[in-house]
């Protein structure tokens, strides 16, 4: 045996930490789940029953959190589905940039400045005016598999 220690650093990330796994059969309408790779509330769930040779399937539909595309997907009700822990978070709006960058006062003061103002057109409108009015503004911010999008918008009265 030698006297060495040996340090191992991993610097791949599988992703992991993003999702959990839950099985097929008890997942839910309005319960979220990973289809193609992208976080998705489920909107339909549709059980087949076993065939000659098998398994139960669950037939998923799914409405991506980030960009509202519809996704599909079957998997054996007996199998494992990655499901995405989704965050939903409230910030205060400080600050719109030019180049479509919010500035939030987060709940400890500091300042994140990483956003951009969603795409979603009334939503957009809805945060441009009211901060153009100069209202008190609280945005709630949807997060999950390392990506984060402007999902909500609340009004807490003039400044």
């Amino acid at each position: 045996m030698s006297d060495e220690e040996h340090h191992f650093e991993s610097k791949a990330d599988a992703g992991a930490s993003k999702t959990y796994p839950q099985q097929a059969g008890t997942i839910r309408k309005n319960g979220y789940i990973v289809i193609k790779g992208r976080p998705c509330k489920v909107v339909e769930v549709s059980t087949s029953k076993t065939g000659k040779h098998g398994h139960a399937k669950c037939h998923f539909v799914g409405i991506d959190i980030f960009t509202a595309k519809k996704l599909e997907d079957i998997v054996p009700s007996s199998h494992n589905c990655d499901v995405p822990h989704v965050n939903r978070t409230d910030y205060q709006l400080i600050d719109i940039s030019e180049d479509g960058f919010v500035s939030l006062l987060t709940e400890s003061g500091d300042t994140k400045d990483d956003l951009r103002l969603p795409t979603d057109e009334s939503l957009l409108k809805q945060i441009k005016d009211g901060f153009a009015e100069g209202k008190d503004l609280v945005v709630s911010v949807m997060s999950a598999m390392g990506e984060e999008q402007i999902c909500a918008l609340k009004d807490i009265g003039p400044k």
